[in-house]
């Protein structure tokens, strides 16, 4: 439950159109008591929010372990002055969720993934892929279970 809930967004459609419009989306993920947050691209399509990286590294060990993840997308707004130092503040929608994290290995599921991704970006609807780039990238694929949005102007 939201603390100001007068700032909570209750609108699927709303949430949703703030993870097609925000650039980049931060996932969180811990081993043992280490919390560990990286910025990445980002897509979202039904119910799954996608990203690709490397195949290898501190990420994928992490999910490897623990794919229990939360994510956080903005669209940030203007600074908003005040004449008090604490009355300042900033204007911005933003949404957390929480999902479970999966690799996507399949060649033909991976191109469906970045296609979303590279629609998202590069706009369009037709790509292609080289099979020996496909083989070094990394598909992560998370399972949202929850989402909330909130809204400060």
């Amino acid at each position: 439950m939201m603390r100001r809930s007068e700032k909570e967004i209750k609108d699927p459609a709303e949430i949703n159109a703030i993870l097609q419009a925000a650039p980049v989306c931060r996932i969180a993920m811990a081993a043992g008591d280490h919390p560990y947050v990286v910025p990445v691209n980002f897509a979202v399509s039904g119910h799954h929010l996608y990203f690709h990286c490397a195949r290898r590294g501190k990420k994928i060990d992490m999910l490897r372990d623990n794919p229990s993840v939360c994510f956080e997308a903005d669209i940030p707004g203007d600074l908003r002055g005040s004449d008090t130092a604490c009355s300042w503040g900033m204007k911005y929608k933003s949404v957390i969720g929480f999902g479970e994290a999966y690799f996507i290995e399949s060649g033909s599921e991976k191109k469906k993934v970045l296609d979303i991704l590279m629609k998202k970006y590069a706009g369009g609807d037709s790509f292609s892929y080289d099979d020996a780039i496909l083989d070094k990238v990394l598909v992560i694929g998370v399972k949202i279970e929850s989402v909330s949005g909130k809204i400060s102007d």
